[in-house]
């Protein structure tokens, strides 16, 4: 069951994050568009924003994603007080792996949250770390074929 996540929630902002703490996660790892912000918008929302803030008291904070777009994960970097490594070539673990090393950062003590099963989960579960499936942020949004690529990654449970 390597692309299924250990937990799942609508969106970021239902995770039970007090429940996180309870079992020693202390890094969260977003992936970071469509997860944490809306694709290809550049911008986060006030309450994802808030909701970055709010973690922050309890947990070490982190993006990962595949975009490869300087100037994109730029704009998205600036925004924010943490950390985004990127071009992160997930499923491959190798260059978060090196980044978690040199922070002296655990993954079992760190979750991995993502909206995409053959990138976001697999790359948790090959890391070590715990997983957490969300939807997309911007679900309302997505186009019928997009929704329906999402559903189909979904049922696949190895």
């Amino acid at each position: 069951m390597i692309l299924k996540a250990d937990y799942e929630a609508k969106t970021v902002y239902e995770i039970d994050y007090n429940k996180l703490k309870e079992t020693g996660i202390k890094v969260i790892a977003f992936d970071l568009d469509s997860t944490v912000m809306k694709s290809k918008s550049g911008e986060f929302s006030k309450e994802t924003l808030s909701l970055f803030e709010n973690l922050k008291n309890d947990f070490t904070l982190l993006i990962i994603s595949n975009n490869h777009n300087i100037e994109y994960i730029s704009k998205a970097a600036n925004q924010i007080d943490f950390p985004v490594i990127a071009p992160a070539k997930k499923p491959s673990t190798s260059v978060s792996k090196e980044f978690l090393k040199e922070h002296n950062i655990k993954p079992e003590e760190m979750v991995m949250v993502g909206d995409r099963p053959l990138t976001d989960i697999l790359f948790g579960k090959l890391l070590g770390c715990k997983t957490i499936l969300v939807d997309s942020i911007s679900w309302q949004e997505e186009k019928p074929i997009v929704r329906f690529a999402r559903k189909l990654e979904r049922l696949v449970n190895i």
